[in-house]
């Protein structure tokens, strides 16, 4: 009989695959890419059209001998690596390191599967096909670019900040989206506004008696917001515009002047890509993006389930489609309508996300078998395991169920010229929330469904509360993956390793969730604008996105791309060596000396920014933190502030006499205090602001 060969990836994908196929099949595994672009150089040749110069990547020399032996024995060989350009193009290496297509009497298959499943696996045997050079060629040029950037920046940042530092075609797109978020948060000045609400009573004696008896159990007054005049709505942006509208409302009636009933829809979320599962993640799990993809990985490669052996529990972690295979849905149609009800399975997806483009390559990521339930297999799995898999058994659930129902109540109350809205809803049918999705939306019960128009409500109290607009957000990592595909910056599987490489050069710190960009990250991000902005100018970074990927489908010419970007590259590097060395650092001499050696301590650079060094290294070692003082007295007890940094690297204001005195600010402060209400003020921008929440007071500098 035939003896077949069946390459994979993943070592862990082996035992799974094996058990599915007969004894004349061997599966073996490559551990992931096997040739690339050397390390010691650019490794594509500029001068003869950019032509790529692969090596055997080390450690990789005992694989390929071990798989040159199994393809000896085998008649027929299948390449099964991953189903997407990555894995393509792993095949396509495998193909030229093991020498397949200059083998005679060997046939030789790429075979492809979204889950690994016996029934995907067989099904990929039945359907071989050729390697698909387009996709190939997409994986190479994007290799290509990501070289070129990095090994033609990367020196310059060497040169003018310091070693070990590195620039990416995604990655520096990524940190200028960091820091055009910082300079928006630093520059934002809050703005004052007010809300009114109104606390109200039944009336019985105008409503009568009937109406009142219906309501007599409801002591809780309704609470109604202040939603303007005759006119249209009113913005209270401040005390004043409050106190005009309690005076016009004193001694005022409140009649129900509007009453609407309605019904609202809610309907089932699609199921989880690449992007949408790393924000559910982090959100609901507290992973990071890395974590997620590690534990999607094994979830997708195979885990020993009781009962069913060793099994892939999800499908392809990386994709951007939300598409699902009719088999699986027609399989959750019937899942759902015997455990939850007939009423529950919704009929065919048409629906399709908007706002991205998406490469329908792939189904979402969804339970290879919805009948495996997280309680059957949560013994078989550790914790982090089975709560990613539970996480993604329920939104996929959810998906193929109904949309849930609610009753909808809108009251309009009119006091004088000024209206006040009072709202209630309540959920008739759970739909899918059934399968577990927790319900974003208030419940606020139908409080409301006994009035009627023309009735007067009794006020029990007016309250008027202060408020400021606040900053824009922190990115997170969540949020971060969710602006990069918006923006269309990088694909699924690049999301994750950007944000570690950022976070692993420390442009990047994260405390909490949130990501701050550090001193060294504002540095290269300032380098790379004034020297390279196409490289981070998002919309060309997103039409090279779109590019790649018509490379991918064969309709744009890989070597095109190429000779359309490299040149320009080349002519800005050596305009930037040749024009900013200025902006090269150098040790700067400082007050303190060295206690050890009596030597001044210069000022040097580090990951996490200034730090004092004694110039006698490596004879005297002495460091200490870089302390800049910024001429302002400490508004707590009267020692001199300075500029610090957090462990990760985040910059704040203290005090000197730390610890002694715990004052901190994030916000650079100033001599001058409030006039308004005598706290400290802090610089932002242009304009001092009061540091004080409840003040609001700010002042314009420059007309000073």
């Amino acid at each position: 009989m035939a003896k077949y060969l069946v390459i994979v990836e993943s070592p862990a994908k082996v035992k799974t695959i094996k058990k599915f196929l007969g004894s004349n099949y061997e599966v073996d595994a490559s551990g992931g890419h096997v040739r690339d672009l050397p390390k010691s150089q650019l490794g594509i040749d500029v001068e003869h059209d950019y032509e790529p110069k692969y090596i055997t990547i080390r450690g990789k020399g005992d694989i390929l001998a071990k798989l040159r032996k199994e393809v000896k024995k085998a008649d027929v060989i299948y390449l099964a690596t991953d189903p997407d350009r990555e894995g393509e193009a792993i095949s396509w290496h495998l193909m030229k390191a093991l020498k397949l297509d200059e083998i005679e009497g060997k046939k030789v298959y790429r075979i492809s599967f979204n889950e690994i499943t016996k029934n995907a696996v067989k099904t990929s045997l039945k359907e071989p096909r050729q390697l698909d050079m387009s996709l190939v060629d997409a994986q190479q040029t994007r290799r290509i670019l990501d070289r070129m950037v990095g090994y033609r920046i990367s020196p310059l940042l060497w040169a003018k900040v310091k070693r070990g530092l590195s620039a990416g075609r995604v990655q520096s797109a990524a940190l200028r989206m960091i820091c055009d978020r910082e300079e928006e948060i630093d520059a934002f000045i809050p703005v004052e506004y007010w809300e009114l609400e109104a606390d109200l009573l039944d009336a019985p004696s105008s409503a009568g008696p009937k109406a009142g008896a219906a309501r007599k159990g409801r002591i809780k007054p309704l609470t109604a917001r202040f939603y303007g005049s005759e006119k249209g709505r009113m913005e209270l942006k401040s005390r004043e515009d409050v106190d005009e509208v309690l005076n016009a409302l004193k001694d005022c009636r409140y009649l129900v002047d509007e009453v609407k009933k309605g019904e609202r829809v809610k309907k089932a979320p699609f199921p989880f890509t690449t992007s949408t599962l790393q924000q559910e993640a982090s959100k609901v799990l507290n992973f990071s993006t890395q974590k997620t993809m590690r534990l999607a990985q094994q979830l997708y490669e195979g885990v020993t389930v009781k009962g069913y052996g060793t099994i892939g529990l999800i499908t392809y972690l990386r994709t951007d489609s939300t598409r699902v295979a009719e088999e699986a849905a027609a399989a959750a149609r019937t899942y759902i309508a015997e455990t939850y009800g007939p009423a529950y399975a919704a009929g065919e997806d048409t629906r399709k996300a908007k706002g991205v483009k998406i490469q329908d390559a792939h189904e979402a990521i969804r339970p290879t078998d919805i009948r495996l339930t997280p309680a059957q297999v949560k013994d078989s799995l550790d914790r982090d395991q089975f709560r990613l898999y539970q996480l993604i058994w329920k939104r996929f659930t959810a998906s193929r169920m109904t949309s849930a129902v609610y009753e909808t109540m809108a009251v309009k109350v009119k006091a004088d010229g000024y209206y006040f809205n009072l709202s209630a809803a309540k959920r008739v049918f759970d739909g899918y929330l059934c399968a577990g999705i927790e319900d974003e939306e208030e419940e606020t019960g139908l409080s409301l469904e006994n009035l009627k128009e023309g009735e007067e409500l009794k006020l029990s109290k007016l309250r008027e509360s202060q408020h400021f607009t606040q900053p824009p957000a922190h990115f997170t990592e969540a949020s971060l993956v969710k602006a990069l595909e918006e923006e269309g910056i990088g694909r699924p599987s690049t999301y994750a390793p950007t944000i570690t490489t950022l976070l692993g050069r420390r442009y990047v710190a994260k405390e909490k969730k949130n990501l701050y960009v550090t001193e060294l990250g504002e540095v290269v991000n300032r380098i790379m604008k004034e020297n390279f902005p196409s490289i981070v100018d998002l919309k060309f970074t997103a039409n090279m996105e779109y590019l790649l990927d018509g490379v991918g489908d064969g309709s744009v010419d890989w070597k095109t791309v190429v000779r359309n970007f490299y040149p320009d590259l080349d002519e800005a590097v050596k305009a930037a060596e040749k024009d900013q060395q200025s902006v090269t650092i150098e040790d700067e001499q400082s007050d303190e000396i060295c206690e050890l050696c009596g030597r001044r301590m210069v000022i040097k650079y580090g990951p996490h920014g200034k730090f004092l060094a004694c110039p006698g290294f490596p004879e005297c070692k002495n460091t200490k933190p870089y302390l800049e003082k910024i001429g302002v007295a400490c508004p707590k007890c009267g020692g001199e502030l300075v500029e610090k940094k957090t462990r990760k690297g985040r910059r704040y204001y203290g005090c000197e006499n730390s610890p002694e005195c715990d004052f901190m600010s994030w916000q650079k402060p100033s001599q001058t205090r409030c006039p308004k209400c005598g706290s400290y003020m802090v610089e932002k921008g242009s304009k001092l602001l009061c540091s004080s929440e409840t003040c609001g007071y700010s002042v314009n500098t420059s007309k000073m």
